[in-house]
């Protein structure tokens, strides 16, 4: 599908270069699934917390990990 859009060329650059895609539509594409993919997330954090009780002992996890 082809859009025209007006986006600020320093940041679909810096953008860009950060994600290393080699085109601006590569970067762009890549923006909007990682967009979705977080907003997934956030929705399946917000529909889930607070309703399920953890159980387990926090210094024997930690122990593991060098923490405790």
């Amino acid at each position: 599908m082809r859009i025209n859009i007006d986006i600020d060329e320093e940041l679909v650059a810096a953008a860009q270069k950060a994600s290393g895609q080699p085109t601006k539509k590569a970067t762009v594409e890549e923006a909007l699934r990682l967009m979705i993919k977080l907003r997934r997330q956030r929705a399946a954090f917000d529909a889930a917390f607070g309703k399920y009780r953890w159980r387990g002992n926090l210094n024997r996890s930690r122990r593991g990990r060098g923490i405790a």
